[in-house]
């Protein structure tokens, strides 16, 4: 099984410039040991499971506790057969051009 998904963590209320607060989430996602990549507008994770993922992005959260406010969204692919799909999707869109 492959569960990848691609999340958004953003303080409210905190200023313009959140980085400082992401570096604190990914340092924690990446502590998780899953396979993950950042990107300029948020953070995918994958695991084996839906569980498994979303343990490392409450992890992160955890990271946020200072925060009295937080907007998150998460978008989630789930599939029973794949066991690995984040770099597989990537080329299979670039094996096509």
């Amino acid at each position: 099984m492959s569960t990848m998904a691609f999340f958004s963590i953003t303080p409210i209320g905190s200023g313009e410039s959140v980085s400082r607060y992401v570096a604190r989430v990914i340092g924690s996602v990446k502590n998780s040991g899953l396979e993950w990549q950042l990107t300029p507008m948020g953070t995918i994770v994958e695991g084996e499971s839906v569980k498994e993922v979303f343990d490392a992005i409450n992890e992160g959260l955890k990271q946020l506790d200072d925060c009295n406010r937080l907007s998150i969204s998460i978008k989630i692919d789930h599939r029973k057969n794949r066991k690995k799909g984040m770099d597989d999707k990537v080329e299979s869109v670039f094996g096509k051009m």
